[in-house]
């Protein structure tokens, strides 16, 4: 299915109101606008820049599904693959991939043994730590990883010329950081 929605849509008034879940037959036209609570009515950029976020999110969200139910796995499952992978080979322990994913000791202990079921990682003694463990990704959890980020590169590789890259990079980074420093902010409180 082919996206014809434009590349943003035009901005408009909303009630304030958190928009409604998006089913994945919901074309982007569709979708209510967010509110721009904050956003000065004469920084048209800002407010175009933040709707351009949200919907990539909506976006991000209906491809990461789509991508981590092809692979039989929940949204959560895949994220955490995804964030091993990235460890370029480093092991993590259960503890760390937990605050990583903002999930409870239980949950994660459920997460790493749906994994391990299908195959996708391993738990390991940790070297450094006889009361720990470490996680690894097994080749099956690599091939699902990879996939998924191609995904991801490709999208990326269509929407952004080479020599805009680094520039959109260091944006998202920039982007990226500040919300952690407004976060870090308000749990500090």
């Amino acid at each position: 299915m082919t996206d014809t929605s434009p590349a943003l849509p035009p901005l408009t008034v909303t009630t304030g109101l958190p928009p409604a879940p998006v089913s994945p037959d919901v074309e982007m036209d569709d979708l209510p606008t967010a509110p721009l609570a904050g956003v000065r009515a004469d920084d048209a950029g800002l407010a175009r820049m933040i709707e351009a976020f949200r919907l990539l999110q909506v976006r991000h969200a209906r491809v990461l599904a789509h991508e981590s139910a092809a692979h039989g796995l929940g949204v959560t499952d895949t994220r955490f693959l995804v964030h091993l992978a990235a460890t370029e080979g480093h092991a993590t322990t259960p503890k760390q991939a937990g605050d990583t994913l903002e999930l409870s000791t239980g949950a994660m202990t459920s997460l790493l043994d749906r994994l391990e079921r299908h195959g996708h990682l391993e738990r390991r003694p940790n070297p450094g730590d006889r009361r720990s463990i470490l996680v690894h990704l097994t080749p099956s959890g690599a091939a699902v990883a990879r996939a998924v980020s191609a995904a991801y590169a490709d999208a990326f590789s269509e929407a952004v010329p080479a020599a805009e890259r680094n520039g959109v990079a260091v944006a998202l980074e920039d982007i990226g950081a500040a919300l952690d420093r407004r976060h870090r902010a308000a749990t500090a409180r």
